[in-house]
């Protein structure tokens, strides 16, 4: 099931390329219940806690309801779908981490280091050892907690941050819990995933560089720290039973970029959320976040967007999500006061 939400409820999509409102359909059948009750229609994260139960009465809602224009939902009114209690940021693929911190190196490092790892790369035909990951990424699923409260819509003008010259996009599969979780078994983790959506992760790649030179807290700081998007569109877990199966790609001003696929991951999402909730609670509203989908970043590319740009993301199945970058413009006048 695909929902957006708006100022008047949720609108669930009829599959046929309509849209249905929640709330109107419940008033117009007299449907209200336990399972489909005025919050569930308006609120998507009471929607996704209510799991199995409230999917079948929403979709049996759907079909008493069809055909009725007094029920139509407009898609073009949606919203945020939620406000995140929390974020965390993944990174699972092992080719995008060792294709990025590639030209990361070539672009950002000194030169004697660049033309160093190009040159081991050239006469051995391996990998520089350095641009590897460390043991313990194979080991756990390593993340970082971001920015919850600095979130884009689809539609809206991305600023061009001040405190960098390379600005760079994230194609990224990301979920939102629908109940808590503490010292969670993987099983556990997987059924406690709400609903699918799509997230870009905006990142300033020179500070990237710099702060993984020089930071002590490593380089996801200031290089991560100042906005994402997420899709109006939420899918719901069931609607994405192998999610390393997922696809997507990147058009910047209506060109593709890349593609790309979450095949290949280092780690389930259940062991990402059995080690999330080690020691602590997570909530339902917390997002996280799979990380970028290998080749769909302009890092990986060597490839920059600039001021004017249209960035496009999209993963099939689910939607796409779309921010203009703006040379003018701040966080107050993307956020507000």
């Amino acid at each position: 099931m695909k929902l957006r939400r708006t100022a008047d409820g949720l609108i669930v999509s009829d599959g046929a390329g309509g849209w249905v409102s929640l709330p109107a359909a419940a008033g117009l059948a007299g449907a209200h219940s336990d399972a489909l009750s005025p919050e569930t229609t308006t609120n998507l994260a009471a929607f996704l806690a209510g799991g199995e139960r409230t999917r079948s009465a929403a979709a049996a809602l759907l079909e008493q309801v069809h055909g009725q224009t007094e029920a139509a939902g407009d898609p073009a009114a949606a919203q945020l779908p939620f406000q995140p209690r929390s974020m965390r940021a993944f990174m699972l693929w092992e080719s995008h981490l060792v294709a990025a911190s590639r030209v990361l190196v070539k672009r950002f490092f000194p030169a004697p280091v660049s033309r160093a790892t190009t040159a081991f790369e050239a006469v051995t035909g391996r990998t520089f050892p350095m641009l590897k990951p460390k043991k313990r990424f194979y080991e756990i699923p390593a993340f970082y907690v971001a920015n919850h409260t600095a979130l884009l819509a689809d539609g809206d003008d991305m600023w061009w941050p001040s405190h960098t010259s390379f600005l760079d996009f994230e194609l990224e599969l990301a979920f939102v819990l629908a109940r808590p979780l503490i010292d969670a078994t993987p099983e556990e983790g997987r059924a406690a995933i709400g609903g699918f959506f799509v997230l870009n992760d905006w990142s300033a790649r020179d500070v990237q560089a710099a702060d993984a030179r020089e930071n002590i807290f490593g380089p996801v700081v200031k290089s991560k720290t100042f906005a994402n998007s997420i899709g109006y569109d939420v899918i719901t877990a069931d609607e994405l039973p192998d999610w390393q199966r997922a696809t997507g790609r990147v058009r910047v001003d209506g060109e593709t970029w890349c593609e790309g696929t979450t095949a290949e991951a280092a780690h389930d999402l259940g062991e990402m959320l059995a080690y999330a909730s080690a020691g602590e609670r997570l909530e339902a509203g917390d997002v996280i976040s799979t990380g970028c989908m290998p080749t769909c970043c302009g890092l990986e590319l060597d490839r920059w967007i600039k001021p004017g740009n249209v960035v496009e993301l999209e993963i099939d199945a689910i939607g796409t999500l779309t921010n203009k970058v703006r040379e003018d413009g701040t966080p107050e006048t993307a956020f507000g006061a």
